[in-house]
């Protein structure tokens, strides 16, 4: 069967079969590649990867960012290491449920991630999809005078803030990838270092502005949200066992969907480091050679 690359029906994505990602030559990632810059998104139907495989193909992406100590690899579920599902008010489910909230990965450490690949192994039989929105569209269908408003201005990103949202206090020092000190600052509209094309750059661990007055920060914040995730920027997949997503956290944004905590639901996450040279937060500099 030949490698085919399938559009999605909305402004991002993009179905990818006919290619084992387990057995991938340097042709065929060539493609892969070519497909990731110009649709952001990649799904491919089936794959069965194993924890090694899935590894060894975000390592072509770029270096692995550990979110979890000794961890490259890390499970995103409602399941336990001794099998019993998580209570649903139990610490680790409550930083699962801030993931339905639109975000992009990292976006609160320093150096904020360039992609990430999730593979799916269990899933509920209803609900638990993954949305993604794309930020490149939402910025090309602005207002000039929107425009222009935000291309000066940068937000703050903080884990602390976007979980006190849902309720959840996080500790200093809680781990899991959490950033303790002054929460990175990140310009709103976000130009790709591969496509040179804009992007917003939001989401839910988006919060103070500088030179803004919070309440009014908020309401610029939440106005761009609401406009970025809309029809037809928006992509929701039903997972399948099997199946692993690739996506570009430089102009997208993604959520997981709610489903019953009682039900069994297992994913794996691999998170690629950015390029500090381009992910690096303005109020940060990047460490000399």
């Amino acid at each position: 069967m030949p490698l085919m690359i399938e559009p999605m029906d909305a402004t991002l994505g993009a179905k990818v079969t006919g290619l084992d990602l387990a057995a991938l030559d340097d042709a065929a990632w060539r493609e892969v590649e070519a497909a990731f810059n110009r649709h952001a998104l990649l799904i491919f139907p089936g794959q069965k990867l194993s924890a090694e495989a899935q590894l060894a193909f975000a390592r072509r992406l770029g270096e692995i960012e550990v979110i979890v100590e000794g961890m490259t690899t890390v499970p995103v579920s409602n399941k336990a290491a001794d099998g019993r599902l998580l209570d649903a008010d139990s610490h680790r489910m409550q930083l699962l449920r801030g993931n339905e909230g639109w975000h992009t990965d990292s976006s609160y450490m320093p150096l904020s991630a360039k992609a990430s690949v999730l593979s799916a192994h269990v899933i509920p039989p209803a609900g638990g999809q993954t949305q993604w929105a794309d930020a490149r569209a939402a910025y090309d269908a602005l207002d000039a005078a929107t425009r222009e408003r935000i291309a000066p201005l940068s937000a703050y990103h903080s884990y602390f803030y976007s979980q006190a949202k849902i309720g959840h206090k996080v500790g200093s020092g809680a781990g899991y990838g959490f950033f303790d000190g002054e929460p990175p600052l990140r310009p709103l509209v976000k130009v790709h270092p591969v496509t040179g094309r804009p992007a917003l750059y939001l989401g839910r661990h988006a919060c103070r502005i500088p030179g803004l007055a919070d309440d009014e920060a908020l309401a610029l914040l939440d106005t761009l949200l609401e406009f970025t995730c809309q029809p037809p920027r928006v992509y929701t997949h039903d997972w399948r066992p099997g199946d692993v997503a690739v996506w570009d956290n430089r102009c997208l944004l993604h959520r997981a969907r709610p489903y019953d905590y009682r039900q069994e639901r297992v994913l794996m996450h691999t998170r690629i480091k950015g390029n500090p040279e381009t992910e690096m937060a303005t109020n940060y500099r990047v460490a000399s050679a």
